[in-house]
């Protein structure tokens, strides 16, 4: 019987080390946490966007990977198996108005305990605070405990270690410095599903934390219809996420990207352009947005900035700036603060099992691998696909 370590207690090493369970191997699973799925309860906190019920198709097309192995994973562990997975569990899914699945509940506690509850049943055992910190000069595994420092040998290991944001979570990429000095070709880490900052005056500071509604970005040839929040340096959540890849490789290239907003997507240009000319010429330009364009607080902050505090008079040309607001982003926010990271281990690092090709019997999984996705239920799946490969993998 093989015996396998799994390090780190996410979803990508939970369900590695339930393949390999299911594979006739025997499982310790490593945490350098308190306690299993820090980062996995913090997502469902709000509601746990475990997948997404589109069609398949476009369901693949939203991952960012420079190879096709990811994209065979998610098809062979996507939306219809984790549902089914969850059945397994004792918990229903519930489709929501967007199409993303959440269990009933919304939370992400009961699926974990259930989860770990059935690891624990097939033999699994868990050791938290545990971090590892690499092998010995034995080629042993090493860990940091309570008790001190532990080697352990195994038949083989699935590294399952998060990428490198929020750290106070688990997910602190260390593991990166470990690899690099055995040689392995790792990509830099960078933000992603984050928020950017951009050059806002003073008379923004109000705005800090107010939300902005029903309004559609673009970038790129891509629009996302939905909401943003103003921050104190820029904008983030929401409907920036989905854009966060193109915008960051914008700025890498050229130090800016640029973001359109149409602040009123249901209005059409000429009658809105018609609503703004038909009011009192005496009113002032405020006035006029929030009476003929129902324009206020939020959106008419970002107008008065964009347009450095003299919007256009014209009603055309005031139309047109409502329609299509050009806003420049300067940076991303802190890497910590990212949803998620993009970078890690390089595809060419990997063989089809997820092996390290210099490192025989130790195995990648999860978000520790370099692709990108945004939030919607993307995440997570592409993290159960890729640990139940590497688990399978190393079982075998």
């Amino acid at each position: 019987m093989k015996h396998i370590a799994i390090i780190g207690a996410g979803p990508a090493g939970l369900i590695a080390a339930e393949a390999a369970l299911e594979a006739g191997a025997r499982v310790d699973i490593y945490d350098a946490m308190p306690s299993a799925g820090r980062k996995f309860l913090m997502a469902g906190k709000s509601g746990l966007n475990i997948t997404h019920s589109e069609d398949e198709a476009q369901f693949r097309q939203r991952y960012d990977a420079p190879d096709a192995r990811l994209a065979a994973m998610v098809e062979a562990f996507g939306p219809a198996e984790i549902v089914a997975w969850m059945a397994g569990l004792g918990i229903e899914a519930h489709v929501g108005s967007s199409g993303r699945v959440f269990p009933v509940g919304m939370k992400a506690s009961p699926l974990l305990r259930r989860w770990l509850a059935r690891l624990g049943e097939g033999g699994a055992r868990l050791h938290t605070r545990h971090r590892w910190t690499g092998w010995d000069a034995g080629g042993a595994l090493s860990f940091d405990a309570p008790g001190g420092a532990v080697s352990v040998t195994r038949d083989a290991v699935v590294l399952a270690l998060g990428g490198a944001s929020w750290k106070r979570l688990g997910s602190d990429g260390a593991w990166a410095d470990i690899l690099a000095r055995k040689g392995i070709a790792l990509e830099p880490f960078a933000p992603s599903n984050c928020g950017f900052t951009a050059d806002w005056s003073a008379k923004m500071a109000p705005h800090d934390g107010a939300p902005v509604k029903g309004v559609i970005l673009s970038a790129h040839g891509q629009s996302v219809r939905g909401d943003f929040v103003i921050t104190r340096t820029g904008i983030e959540s929401g409907a920036v996420y989905p854009l966060a890849t193109a915008l960051r490789r914008d700025l890498e290239q050229s130090g800016r990207a640029d973001l359109t907003l149409d602040l009123l997507p249901d209005a059409d240009e000429e009658k809105l352009t018609a609503r703004l000319a038909a009011q009192h010429p005496k009113d002032s330009l405020s006035n006029r947005l929030r009476k003929a364009a129902r324009l206020d607080g939020a959106k008419a902050a970002l107008l008065f900035e964009v347009a450095k505090g003299a919007p256009p008079r014209d009603a055309g040309d005031l139309a047109r700036l409502i329609k299509a607001l050009p806003l420049t982003l300067t940076g991303t926010a802190p890497m910590d603060t990212a949803i998620s990271t993009a970078g890690g281990v390089a595809w060419d690092a990997l063989d089809d099992g997820l092996m390290l090709k210099s490192l025989p019997a130790v195995f990648c999984a999860g978000e520790m691998i370099a692709w990108d996705a945004p939030t919607g239920g993307y995440l997570l799946t592409a993290c159960l696909a890729t640990g139940r490969a590497a688990g399978r993998a190393a079982a075998a």
